[in-house]
């Protein structure tokens, strides 16, 4: 069951939003930074395996240039992070759908 939420990282001023798979893996993530509200992150799993399997490195590196780097591992015990809160999917959607347009199309 897919699961959608945030949390804060105190250290970067960055607003994180997940979404989870039944495993508490992310499928897809969102970053925005806090002092301006600019998205700075918005990776997708099902890509980044695409890119791996048929893209070859430099794709891959021009993929996290542009979109960030995806969480990696179970991100179980996130309701412990700061701020951390449940949100919507229509909620996460509009978050990516933001963040897609500022951070450009998918080649």
């Amino acid at each position: 069951m897919k699961s959608w939420f945030r949390t804060y990282d105190e250290d970067e001023g960055l607003w994180r939003y997940f979404e989870t798979d039944g495993e508490g893996w992310a499928v897809r993530q969102v970053e925005i930074r806090e002092a301006d509200s600019v998205p700075v992150t918005a990776a997708s799993l099902k890509e980044v395996l695409r890119l791996r399997d048929h893209g070859g490195l430099g794709a891959m590196n021009r993929y996290e240039r542009r979109y960030g780097v995806l969480a990696e591992g179970g991100l179980d015990g996130w309701q412990e992070q700061p701020q951390a809160d449940g949100i919507s999917a229509e909620e996460f959607d509009r978050l990516w759908d933001r963040a897609r347009r500022a951070l450009g199309p998918s080649d």
